[in-house]
């Protein structure tokens, strides 16, 4: 109990997960479908599309910023390094003064040395605008000094004589650039005295600030080097340089000129805007090259730190672009087609969810609705079965009441009407059989059978049915199979039955003149045939056009057929066949057709019934296959029916794996024809299936020949299929002249072994009464001088008057007219009766049906009808009561229980399904237990004593019920009962589905 709640548990809690899962995926379709969530999408895509667009703008202004860093670099470092070469050439001159000048003595240096030398030497240095030495004075020495140079020292301001100070350093020596700043004393100004004491003070090169060249407009600085003159001491002090300090070499720098001459060399790169600062003073920067206004206007910029060897100046390089970043295509491009995407995919998703909630409110709605056609449908089978039972009920009373009133004493007026009856009520259950078929079908609870069945019985046995009625209408009715067919095949005999039946029927309802034909062909046989006439008519048009003009009459009656395949096909088959007869003939011993492959292949069926009745109208072909429906409202008064046969018909072939169709031509007749799939049959099944049937079709013809008279070859090759079935080798000739002929042919021959013909089969249509003296003719013949008797005439009609009958023996014919529509069992039945062959066998034959007859076989036996109808009890037991059997009967299934306890004496039982208290199910599977314990019972004591085991209690129950739907044979043995009789049922099924309990063993029938 705790596993099975614990599983409970499970299962509840599962089913509740489902349920959950089930409500949240609803929850999450509701919301998606919600506008607002749309309209949310939006805002969220436009919201990560401005973010796509900032992040993809950053990145472009991070490169632009590399650019720019590395383009503001290049120039800095190149700016950095011509200055560079520029010092170190200055320094050089510096240490070429101090050496030429104050180490020579005299002097090698004068102002033209200078001069010329700095000219020649210029292109060393292109920075500087021109170099210049100016010498150091003290005060003590300027008079000396002014007076050998022949000049007085003037400051650079004013150019006027430099006032008294400690020391001077007017310049002696100039570049001719600069010519104009000799004797200008270089320590007038304030910065260029700071200048030049820092740089005798550390030994390096200094700088100015930037200031406007003389006699230029241009911004330069100046750099200072020492002159010493003499050699200074390892790690000199600031004292020891200043006292060795003899003047100081200067070049004034373009620093204009020098950026422009540098981004002159960068022509390609001149995107960019460059300002130099001179950042010693952070708080006033000085511009050295640029424009101070061009720096407002650079959105982006970068700064590069210059070196030029003053340790006491700090310069930097500030680069831009000229232009503001053009706008980022890629990155708008991108952003909106993002946007565009989500907005689609959003709105995707809504659609989505509104579609998916929509097909979810359609397909509970299709739930509700299938769970109504479902309980209707329910309702539908439920209100069958009751009608079924509630009819069949009745019914079954009259029918057997019926039929045992005939088997009374009635006068010719009584027995018509009974049977009248009797026909009406047929007619009823066919057409209630017909309605709960349909229902079956459209339910899917038609189920097929699998069993061995032979084709060409199932055959005679339909054209059995209507045989009467083709007579009295005087149509040809004619069935032909061909030899490639299996003699044995395994399917639904009842169904394949059934479906024939149907079209048989129809088209001797619906003709009224001309012939029925009924060809069944293997589907590659007449698709061969067929490829063969497509063949001819791609060969010529003409010859394709004559050979169909004269296969339309050559049919099975000479009329015209709606579809002409169907003579292109037996044509060609009758062609194949008339080589060698002896090879084809098919006796009761011979070996079945050899089909190709194995057992376990299937076997597909051409089945075509052809008519030259009223046709179809072109209009009504499309709902031929329609239910209820026919081709017109005068159809159903003028013939009857109620159009539900082909219905039936088209779904069962389809259910045996097939299709079916048509065609139809007014006034001239309709062709049905279908293929259907069974599978072949083992060989051990086949043997025993032709056992059973080795009655129908004697063999004792062998040897036997036979001259067929037909002037039409469908209709004799027909015959002539019969004749083979039984073993008799036919020869077709076209008229009794021929036939007087052939017999001639033998009276000729010297050979007494040549056997003449043993019967001759005359069609009625070509027996005239003037052709006597060509039949009298074989009275007179004889073969090799010895007269023998003349064969047996034998008439060939479909209806005959007495009349005819008459002049037919005067004529020489026997007693005897084979009247068709031919059956292989009924012409043996004829031909032994004429030729007096197989009497011997068939009175053996007689004595054992006498011995084993219907009423033999179930005389003295004890039945037991179980029915709570007290009519269909009457029934039972009166049909059961015509075959010597005594019946006793039960209202219900307790009554059963009751009578069947063990020991009982009844040999079998008659057992109704539906039954108030307990149905028939019920009382059987009670029955089943009781034998079971009571075999079991029976089989201990057995074993205890010592003896052999006991036959087994178990009696035949076979269900009664007029519920047809739900009632079905399988489930009648899965509850233990062993046949099945549906309502209402006939003395010959009641027969039929006992008799197989009690049949004698096989060793009677060998013998």
């Amino acid at each position: 109990m705790g596993e099975k709640r614990q599983g409970c548990q499970m299962m509840a809690v599962r089913g509740n997960e489902a349920e959950g899962t089930e409500r949240r995926h609803s929850a999450l379709l509701t919301y998606c479908s919600n506008r607002g969530v749309l309209g949310i999408s939006i805002l969220l895509m436009l919201f990560l599309s401005k973010n796509i667009y900032d992040h993809m703008d950053d990145e472009q202004q991070k490169r632009r910023k590399e650019v720019l860093v590395g383009m503001c670099d290049q120039r800095a470092r190149m700016l950095q390094d011509q200055f560079s070469v520029s010092v170190n050439h200055v320094h050089a001159l510096a240490i070429l003064v101090s050496t030429f000048h104050f180490y020579k003595n005299p002097s090698a240096i004068d102002q033209e040395t200078f001069a010329e030398y700095t000219a020649r030497t210029a292109f060393e240095r292109p920075l500087l605008s021109g170099v210049a030495y100016a010498q150091r004075i003290l005060n003590s020495e300027r008079e000396e000094f002014e007076r050998q140079h022949g000049w007085i020292i003037r400051t650079m301001d004013e150019e006027e004589p430099s006032p008294i100070r400690d020391e001077y350093a007017p310049v002696i020596f100039s570049q001719e650039t600069v010519s104009y700043i000799e004797s200008l004393d270089m320590m007038s100004g304030e910065e260029d005295r700071e200048n030049i004491l820092r740089a005798r003070a550390t030994g390096k090169a200094v700088l100015t600030s930037p200031f406007r060249l003389l006699n230029s407009h241009h911004l330069g600085v100046v750099l200072t080097f020492p002159v010493y003159n003499s050699k200074l001491p390892p790690n000199p002090t600031v004292q020891e340089r200043i006292e060795a300090t003899a003047g100081y070499l200067g070049g004034a720098f373009d620093v204009e000129s020098l950026v422009e001459n540098l981004l002159g060399q960068l022509s390609g790169n001149q995107g960019i805007a460059v300002i130099v600062y001179d950042v010693t003073n952070s708080s006033d920067r000085l511009i050295m090259y640029g424009h101070q206004s061009l720096e407002s206007d650079m959105s982006l910029k970068h700064v590069s730190r210059l070196n030029f060897g003053d340790p006491f100046r700090r310069h930097e390089m500030i680069c831009g672009y000229l232009q503001e970043a053009p706008t980022s295509w890629i990155a708008l491009t991108t952003s909106f087609f993002v946007f565009v995407i989500g907005i689609l995919v959003a709105y995707m998703i809504y659609s989505a969810a509104i579609h998916i909630v929509k097909v979810e409110d359609d397909f509970r709605k299709m739930q509700d609705l299938k769970s109504q056609a479902e309980a209707a449908d329910i309702a539908k089978s439920q209100f069958l079965a009751t009608v079924s039972h509630e009819i069949r009920t009745p019914m079954n009373g009259i029918l057997g009441m019926l039929q045992l009133l005939l088997d009374t004493e009635l006068s010719s007026a009584q027995k018509d009407y009974a049977q009248t009856a009797e026909a009406c009520g047929e007619v009823l259950i066919t057409l209630i059989n017909e309605v709960l078929d349909r229902a079956k079908i459209e339910a899917r609870r038609l189920e097929l059978e699998a069993v061995p069945f032979d084709v060409r019985s199932i055959l005679d046995d339909v054209l059995s049915l209507f045989s009467e009625k083709s007579r009295q209408k005087g149509v040809e009715l004619a069935v032909f199979v061909s030899d490639e067919v299996p003699e044995v095949v395994v399917g639904d005999p009842g169904r394949f039955r059934q479906v024939i039946t149907n079209l048989v029927g129809n088209s001797v309802k619906f003709t009224e003149q001309g012939h029925i034909f009924v060809q069944v062909l293997l589907a590659a046989q007449a698709k061969s045939v067929m490829d063969a006439k497509t063949e001819i008519c791609m060969n010529g048009e003409s010859e394709c056009k004559v050979q169909s003009c004269i296969r339309q009459c050559n049919t099975l009656s000479g009329r015209q057929a709606a579809d002409d395949r169907s003579s292109w096909v037996t044509d060609k088959h009758l062609d194949d066949e008339s080589g060698d007869a002896s090879s084809t003939v098919m006796n009761g011993d011979a070996s079945t057709t050899v089909m190709n492959g194995d057992a376990s292949h299937g076997v597909t069926l051409m089945v075509s019934v052809e008519d030259t009745g009223i046709g179809i109208p072109e209009q009504a072909q499309k709902r031929v296959f329609t239910p209820f429906m026919q081709a017109d409202s005068s159809t159903s008064r003028n013939y009857g029916g109620t159009g539900i046969g082909l219905s039936i018909s088209k779904c069962l072939v389809e259910l045996m794996g097939g299709q079916m169709d048509f065609k139809s031509r007014p006034q001239i007749g309709s062709t049905f024809f279908f293929a259907v799939k069974f599978q072949s049959c083992e060989n051990n099944l086949i043997v025993n299936l032709k056992k059973s049937l080795s009655d129908d079709l004697p063999n004792s013809f062998k040897g036997i020949k036979a001259v067929i008279v037909d002037g039409k070859p469908v209709r004799a090759a027909v015959t002539k299929y019969h004749l083979k079935r039984i073993g008799i080798q036919a020869q077709t000739v076209g008229s009794i002249a021929k036939a007087v002929a052939v017999f001639g042919k033998y009276g000729s021959l010297i050979s007494r072994d040549e056997k003449p013909p043993d019967v001759l089969l005359v069609e009625k249509d070509l027996w005239i009464p003037g052709e006597e003296y060509d039949m009298m003719q074989l009275s007179s013949w004889r073969k090799n001088g010895h007269l023998y008797k003349l064969p047996k005439m034998v008439l060939l009609a479909t209806n005959i008057t007495v009349a005819e009958c008459e002049k037919a023996k005067v004529a020489g014919f026997e007693d005897t007219v084979i009247m068709k529509p031919l059956r292989a069992s009924m012409v043996a039945a004829c031909l032994q009766q004429v030729l007096g062959i197989g009497k011997k066998r068939q009175h053996g034959k007689e004595l054992l049906n006498r011995s084993i007859g219907k009423s033999g076989l179930l005389s003295g036996k004890k039945f037991l009808v179980v029915d709570d109808n007290v009519v269909n009890r009457r029934v039972a037991a009166g049909a059961l009561k015509k075959f010597g059997a005594e019946v006793h009967c039960a209202s219900s299934g307790q009554e059963a229980l009751k009578l069947l306890q063990i020991p009982h004496e009844f040999s079998a039982c008659f057992m109704d399904i539906q039954m108030p208290e307990m149905d028939g199910f019920q009382a059987t599977t009670l029955i089943r237990e009781m034998e079971r314990r009571a075999n079991a019972h029976v089989n201990r004591e057995c074993t205890t004593e010592g003896e052999a085991r006991k036959g087994e209690w178990h009696i035949p129950i076979l269900a009664m019920t007029a519920d047809v739907i739900h009632a079905t044979l399988e489930k009648c043995l899965k509850i233990g009962m062993d046949g099945y009789v549906s309502k209402p049922f006939q003395e010959k099924s009641l027969y039929e589905a006992v008799a197989k309990f009690f049949e004698p063993k096989e060793t009677i029938n060998s013998s």
